[in-house]
């Protein structure tokens, strides 16, 4: 059914996904799919949850502790892996940012999902921008993690569009945030020395 519901929502966005389109293709009768979800909405946030979750275990950097920013072969395969999980697992940020750009009235469990999943998102970046970036603020984390699922979202819809790659598109996000965040530390170190 997720399966399903996912290719059919990529394939015709919120609005052209039905129960019963889902139905036909997963080959599971509609009372069976109501009898899991209460509507299309409820099915379309699981499907938001599960690609998620399968993106989070797939990207989750392994330890790299303070001072990554004087390894930055590290940080770059780390940035590599993210962006091979989302090719792999591409579903909640493609449902994701076509729920995000609608405006609604009312306001959908879905898209409440992605928002929920883009918190944990940025929070969890802030953390390891932080570690990793420990001569940082709180201030310039946040502005290197916006930068951060920025610059992601934006690689995401050229993927999209046919004009890169996830995997080697992040090499070039990853190259943006050690920029930002030397020329970051630079502005601390000369103003640290100004006084």
């Amino acid at each position: 059914m997720l399966d399903a519901a996912a290719e059919i929502a990529g394939e015709r966005g919120y609005e052209g996904t039905s129960i019963n389109l889902i139905s036909e293709r997963s080959g599971v009768p509609p009372s069976s799919i109501y009898w899991h979800f209460k509507d299309k909405d409820e099915l379309i946030a699981e499907v938001i949850e599960r690609s998620y979750q399968r993106w989070v275990a797939a990207s989750t950097p392994h330890p790299m502790g303070a001072g990554i920013a004087e390894d930055h072969e590290v940080f770059m395969s780390e940035m590599q892996r993210v962006g091979a999980a989302i090719a792999d697992f591409p579903d909640f940020l493609r449902l994701g940012i076509m729920l995000i750009l609608e405006r609604r009235p009312d306001e959908l469990s879905a898209r409440r999902k992605f928002v929920e999943v883009r918190r944990a998102t940025l929070a969890s970046t802030a953390k390891g921008y932080a570690e990793q970036f420990p001569e940082l603020d709180a201030a310039d984390i946040s502005q290197l993690t916006m930068l951060t699922l920025a610059l992601a979202d934006g690689l995401f819809v050229a993927q999209e569009a046919g004009d890169s790659d996830m995997r080697r598109s992040f090499d070039l996000l990853a190259t943006a945030v050690l920029g930002t965040a030397d020329r970051l530390l630079a502005a601390k170190r000369a103003a640290g020395t100004r006084r």
